[in-house]
């Protein structure tokens, strides 16, 4: 297990040392790898995964490689940008032969700490997540089998999985290394973790610290779904999107018809860059998100009871939105780590 007292740069090298660069003069500092943020939990790795560099600098390579496509065009990375939070700016991302998927891309926030994986939450570990993407028609539409023989042809991808686990780039491999990888994935230095764990006051703007107040207060209710420092309760809830809904949401993995229309509560950090929103991309932007939350949503029998209205100025709403941007961590956004140049 990771503790925020341990320094993997200690551990990890030259490489995973504190980077910077200049921007505005001013001197940006990056975190190490899979260095812990204030007032996070530690991470629990799987006993047969455990963190090293070479399994993570593997992951990453698979990560980026259009190699992972049926037709080599397309990558985890084609839905998932470094500079977007690891999400797109699509309603519905685009597979193999530009095939529209079914689902918001999900940006890659955190994960080390998501209980399931999906909106329906029917994966239980990053480790068998990568299977959904690779498997689906409307994404990279290949399979775990046909991978492997692909990469067992590539030298460096044979040589890097030795130097890893000790063996070829199996399906064992495949997937604990691209977990490994994005369980590295970290954000915990936007605006608003520096006024509330680091104790900048002069973090936040007055307008962003009236609306802290209000996602935080009982008249909105925000926190009580976007709760944690990971801003989710991990819950499946609706939230009066539709009074129809085309997608059947949780009800797709368990049958229960209390389930129709339920999705897992996403996290918030990095909201202003991770747009559109709802798991079906249908809102474009944080002022709609706030005005759709305001007016209390549509009627759905399986709605959370506490979307109602909410009776929000223009001003409310405005300092609410400014208070969501001050979610972005810049230097997980642009950290040289999670790009293909290193």
């Amino acid at each position: 297990m990771l503790k925020s007292g341990i320094k993997w740069s200690l551990l990890l090298g030259c490489f995973a040392v504190l980077y910077a660069c200049q921007k505005d003069t001013e001197t940006v500092q990056f975190p190490a790898l899979m260095e812990i943020p204030t007032g996070f939990p530690e991470i629990e790795h799987p006993a047969d995964n455990a963190f090293t560099l070479e399994r993570w600098e593997l992951g990453k390579k698979l990560f980026f490689d259009p190699i992972m496509s049926s037709d080599k065009s397309i990558s985890c990375a084609s839905c998932h940008d470094p500079a977007l939070a690891f999400s797109d700016k699509l309603a519905f991302s685009l597979g193999v032969e530009n095939r529209e998927g079914t689902r918001n891309a999900s940006p890659l926030t955190n994960l080390a700490w998501h209980p399931y994986f999906t909106r329906e939450g029917g994966i239980p570990s990053l480790e068998m997540q990568v299977l959904v993407p690779l498997q689906e028609h409307n994404e990279f539409d290949y399979n775990i089998v046909l991978l492997s023989e692909r990469l067992k042809n590539e030298p460096d991808y044979v040589a890097m999985a030795l130097a890893a686990y000790d063996r070829e780039p199996d399906h064992f491999v495949i997937t604990r290394a691209l977990a490994c990888f994005e369980r590295s994935l970290i954000s915990g230095q936007s605006p608003y973790d520096q006024f509330n764990s680091q104790s900048d006051k002069d973090a936040l703007t007055d307008a962003q610290q009236r609306g802290m107040q209000l996602f935080f207060g009982q008249r909105t209710n925000c926190s009580s779904c976007h709760a944690g420092f990971n801003f989710t309760n991990y819950e499946f809830e609706n939230n009066g999107l539709y009074e129809q809904y085309t997608d059947p949401g949780r009800f797709r993995l368990t049958g229960d018809v209390s389930d129709i229309a339920r999705f897992k509560v996403p996290g918030l950090r990095n909201i202003g860059l991770t747009g559109p929103y709802m798991h079906d991309g249908s809102i474009s932007s944080l002022e709609e998100v706030v005005e759709h939350y305001n007016s209390g949503g549509k009627f759905h029998p399986h709605k959370n009871k506490l979307v109602k209205p909410l009776g929000l100025t223009q001003v409310e709403k405005e300092d609410l939105v400014h208070f969501l941007e001050a979610l972005t961590d810049e230097t997980f956004v642009s950290n040289p780590l999670f790009t293909t140049k290193n």
